[in-house]
């Protein structure tokens, strides 16, 4: 199937993701925050990146912006549990392909993939 960077610094965040991104029959490659995900993109590009929005050092928006800029057609989702502001209003304005607040259940995440990868 497809390969798949999740980018979030919680680990328990990370590893349901992934588990059930394999599950499903993807490649999954994770980092804990935005520029371990540009590094781990740089190394083996993925089909489609999955970010949390808040993150230490190197968010979420400023992940987006920098593929944005790089790859423009890059499908992301983006991804929070934090209600403050409107992050995921300015993701979705950064062309994201879906938003998703956490938590979330597995089959809003495996419909929200299959969506962006048809794209």
């Amino acid at each position: 199937m497809a390969k798949i960077l999740i980018v979030d610094d919680e680990p328990s965040v990370l590893a349901s993701i992934e588990q059930a991104l394999k599950t499903a029959g993807h490649k999954v490659t994770l980092a804990a925050d935005g520029a371990a995900g540009i590094r781990s993109y740089q190394q083996e590009p993925a089909d489609l990146v999955i970010s949390d929005i808040f993150m230490p050092d190197y968010d979420g928006v400023q992940l987006i912006t920098h593929f944005r800029k790089l790859t423009p057609n890059l499908p992301i989702i983006a991804m929070s549990g934090n209600p403050k502001g409107n992050m995921l209003g300015v993701a979705q304005k950064l062309g994201v392909a879906a938003v998703l607040e956490k938590p979330f259940a597995v089959d809003v995440l495996l419909n929200a993939v299959n969506k962006a990868l048809k794209n």
